[in-house]
């Protein structure tokens, strides 16, 4: 039976254990060291516990990683801290929550059992949580967001900006010095209200995290509808399309990247979280009654119409019309398959589009030439994303009974100037008999 260090109740444990996410150096030469200033708080917070306890000359106070090293020695060593240490202190923040190490640290901790001191008292869980950084905007692991927890009373300025920026500049000094002094009386005030009895070191390496990732809040899920070199029509050429469907490549040989990986990289650069899947495989939840998930992007390839089955989930799509869902229609004009059989194509996306063409006017594609390059597409992809995004954050809205504030429409965000003539004759429309070579829809009607 492993003995946990000879802790006993005549023996000093340190009053907390300082849990932060380890900050690597920048690449420039002569940096300092980044984590600089949880050191300075270490300090700090350990003098304010000193002056507020009694704890004599030599006595532990608390405990800091400062070693960017891992192994089993330094493993072990975490492992006893924290199953002595009599409260725990993250410092929130968003490299925090995405730190698997950390991760480990809370749920180890957490493994011991929390009393009450008294049988009356209110119970607590042996966690002080720190705003390192502001953490409004970021979503909380279950973990932490459980916690209640009254950051305001360590000071507004602190529960606005974070102990980080109260520490670098100097016109917050004396905030600093209040969120310290509280931290370190709240500190020793969990320790005297709760009883954690001394644990047995865990294996830390083997510990799960504690934080299970959030979904991310801004989503976007990227749906293509293509073939798979193996699907083929007779007489298109391979060379646009790979195993998978969604390895469809329509700018050959302008770029052999998948269509699907320059979407991505261009919703990333937007801040959206983005997925790639099959639109046949998106298609049953898009047409169910279910509130959305995310808004949504349909890369669909004209050739693959030509499949009577899918083509009918297509439509079936279009009649739905989910405005919370935009369409990009590449088609290449460089593409002998596509020249030749143009016309036939594109009527045939016409007659199955009819509901996603008519709520896209007036058209925002940008050019008359449609989306027949690369720099066309990834010209087209941003208001399409963003249209699916207002489209889907105003039917969130409306699903929570919260009309939210006035906006301008979706269709003058993406139309500057005005048309005089919204009727026969737009490019796109029924009336001319089919779309221009290559087309980007947006949703219907909010």
């Amino acid at each position: 039976m492993y003995d946990p260090g000879g802790w006993d109740e005549e023996t000093a444990r340190p009053y907390f254990f300082l849990s932060y996410a380890h900050t690597p150096r920048a690449g420039t030469r002569g940096a300092g060291d980044p984590n600089h200033w949880v050191s300075k708080l270490y300090e700090d917070l350990t003098d304010a516990v000193l002056q507020i306890t009694d704890l004599p000359d030599g006595a532990p106070v608390g405990f800091m990683d400062q070693s960017m090293h891992q192994g089993q020695l330094w493993a072990e060593r975490l492992a006893r801290e924290l199953a002595v240490c009599r409260v725990f202190v993250p410092l929130y923040s968003p490299r925090y929550f995405n730190s698997v190490a950390c991760g480990q640290e809370w749920h180890s901790f957490t493994q011991r059992p929390v009393y009450p001191q008294k049988q009356t008292s209110e119970r607590t869980s042996g966690i002080v949580p720190v705003l390192w950084v502001a953490m409004g905007q970021y979503q909380l692991p279950e973990a932490a967001g459980k916690l209640q927890f009254n950051h305001s009373s360590f000071g507004p300025d602190y529960a606005a900006e974070g102990l980080y920026a109260l520490m670098k500049l100097s016109y917050f000094r004396s905030e600093y010095e209040l969120a310290v002094h509280r931290l370190a009386k709240r500190i020793v005030d969990v320790a005297a209200e709760t009883v954690i009895p001394v644990g047995r070191p865990l294996d830390f390496q083997s510990q799960p995290s504690a934080f299970k990732a959030p979904a991310p809040t801004n989503q976007l899920r990227i749906s293509v509808f293509s073939y798979g070199q193996n699907e083929l029509p007779p007489g298109r050429n391979s060379d646009y399309y790979g195993p998978r469907r969604v390895d469809w490549q329509p700018y050959q040989p302008e770029s052999s990247r998948p269509l699907a990986e320059h979407a991505v990289r261009l919703a990333r650069q937007l801040g959206f979280h983005p997925s790639v899947h099959e639109f046949d495989q998106e298609a049953e939840e898009i047409l169910s009654s279910a509130e959305p998930t995310a808004p949504g992007l349909l890369l669909l390839d004209r050739w693959a119409l030509r499949d009577e089955q899918r083509r009918e989930v297509v439509r079936k799509f279009d009649r739905r019309n989910p405005p919370w869902v935009s369409v990009l229609e590449p088609w290449n004009t460089g593409d002998a398959d596509c020249v030749a059989h143009d016309l036939q194509l594109g009527e045939l996306s016409a007659q199955t589009m009819r509901f996603k063409r008519r709520e896209a006017k007036p058209s925002f594609q940008g050019d008359s030439e449609g989306l027949s390059t690369v720099e066309d597409f990834e010209d087209a992809l941003p208001r399409a994303a963003m249209r699916a995004k207002y489209a889907f954050e105003d039917r969130s809205r409306t699903a929570h009974g919260s009309p939210g504030p006035s906006r301008p429409s979706l269709r003058e965000a993406f139309d500057p100037e005005p048309r005089a003539d919204s009727g026969r004759g737009e490019p796109g429309s029924d009336e001319e008999g089919g779309p221009p070579p290559g087309t980007a829809f947006g949703g219907g009607t909010p």
